[in-house]
Parts: C-alpha cells; structure tokens; sequence
C-alpha cells in the first residue's frame, strides 16, 4: 500500500514500481485513495522508508548482476514486483514465502492481469515442516552458482538465531553470494526523539498481531556477519539513506532514525 502511495503522491520517485497499484486491485486501491487525504507524519515516514529500502534492495541486486550473478531470491516476498516488471531475461527470480501468502499473491497476480513471466519460480516453504534449503533446491536454486538474495520487512519478526541461521546457509552458498536486508536495533539504543518513531511503528505492528521480537545492535551484528564468511558487510542508517535518496527534495519525504536499518553483506 504505502510503495503505491508513494508513486501516486510523491515526485520526483525514489522508487519506480509501476506495478504496486495495480496488484493491489481495486478495492484496495479505493482505500488507498482514502487514507491518502489524511496523509499523516507517520505515514510519510513509512513511505520514505519502503521506498528507500526497496530502491536500495534493487540497487545492490544490479550491481550484483553486473558482476555476473544470475539468481536473485526474494526471501518473504509478499507483493513484492520486482519479478514481474524484471528486464533481464537471464535473471531468474526465486519467490520463497509460506503457501497460504503465495497463493494469495498469484490470485491477486491472476485477477489484475499482471503477466508472470517463465524467469519467475516460485519456492513456497512451509517452514515448520521443511527448510529453506528444502524449499529452494526443490524450485531449482544451484547453490553452486551466484546468488543475490533480499530479505525485506521480515527479521524484526523473527526470533534472533532463526534470522542468524539462515545468514550462515546463505553464507555457507556459492563463493559469489550476497544478501540485502533490514533490521531493527534494541529501543534503548535509540534517543527519546527516535524511541518515539519506533513505538508508533511497533505499537501498530502488535495491535494486528506481529510483534517485534527480533533487534540487533548494528557493530554485534556486523562482527557476527563476519565471522561467517562473509568479507564486506556495509550498514546504512538512516543518515546514509537520506543522503543517498533524499537530499536536495523540496518536500518531506526523508527516513526517520529508529523506523530500521538496511544491512548489505557480500562473500
């Protein structure tokens, strides 16, 4: 909702996604329309950060195809396009998500019209009942061969070693691997002002029924990445971001401090 919101409301784009309307579906789209007369400060916090962290996922994942990768995994995809409007036909997209939330998207995929083209392949897992590792190679992922993987909106819900587990197997991949994701750090590593974006964020998240569960502290975190094998590890606050995708706007989308961080790990 909030990356088509952000095509419909702000310009210049920071994110292109001509797609992100359109899946959504009409009725949708009609709410959509609604909540945007009431565009609040929280609101346009959230767009800025999707945005961001969904131009800088695809970013990393050119740079990654420019060197000659040629699998590109969306771990947790959700209603994520990428895989839809992807203009390279020798990138292969690896969709991996829970059953019931994939079917969900190719009927949304299916009644919108939106053509799934043959580079798309879908991984669903179960993960109560199967691993990742189950789930990709049974889809066809070689993990002998180059690998970008994006793992967005997801590690904040996740126990800390079920998000460090699956790091090592990626890790533990080809020798030309990398992952992009995002994460939250603990609440009281953040000052009163930010601690504020964080509890709106995490108050909402609680009240549907997904809590935060998962933090970490960004230099743990980049020492723990290294020790598993992978060479570059670069963390971007919400400083870099903004540097990066925001300066020179004269509007008000810009990243507030304590919504997350983006974390880009290579071997």
């Amino acid at each position: 909702m909030r990356r088509a919101a952000h095509q419909l409301l702000d310009r210049p784009l920071v994110f292109e996604d001509p797609l992100a309307e359109r899946i959504l579906g009409a009725r949708a789209k009609e709410r959509l329309r609604e909540d945007i007369q009431s565009d609040t400060l929280y609101s346009l916090q959230m767009r800025s950060w999707l945005a961001a962290r969904s131009r800088f996922a695809e970013d990393m994942l050119g740079e990654a195809v420019a060197a000659g990768t040629r699998q590109y995994v969306l771990l947790g995809a959700g209603l994520d396009t990428f895989g839809y409007r992807n203009p390279l036909n020798e990138l292969r997209v690896f969709e991996v998500d829970f059953p019931a939330s994939q079917a969900w998207k190719r009927e949304l995929l299916q009644a919108n019209g939106i053509f799934v083209p043959g580079t798309v392949t879908y991984a669903p897992v179960d993960f109560e009942h199967e691993s990742l590792e189950d789930g990709l190679l049974r889809a066809g992922f070689r993990r002998d061969e180059p690998a970008w993987f994006s793992w967005l909106g997801v590690t904040m819900y996740l126990a800390r070693e079920t998000t460090l587990s699956t790091m090592r197997w990626v890790a533990e991949s080809s020798a030309r691997t990398g992952i992009c994701f995002d994460y939250c750090v603990p609440r009281d590593s953040l000052g009163p002002r930010h601690q504020a974006a964080f509890d709106v964020m995490a108050e909402r998240v609680a009240s549907v029924g997904e809590p935060f569960v998962g933090f970490f502290e960004p230099d743990e975190l980049t020492v723990t990445l290294q020790e598993m094998g992978f060479t570059q590890v670069d963390d971007w606050d919400a400083a870099r971001l903004n540097a990066r995708y925001f300066s020179n706007r004269t509007d008000k989308l810009r990243v507030a401090e304590g919504l997350g961080r983006i974390l880009c790990a290579q071997k």
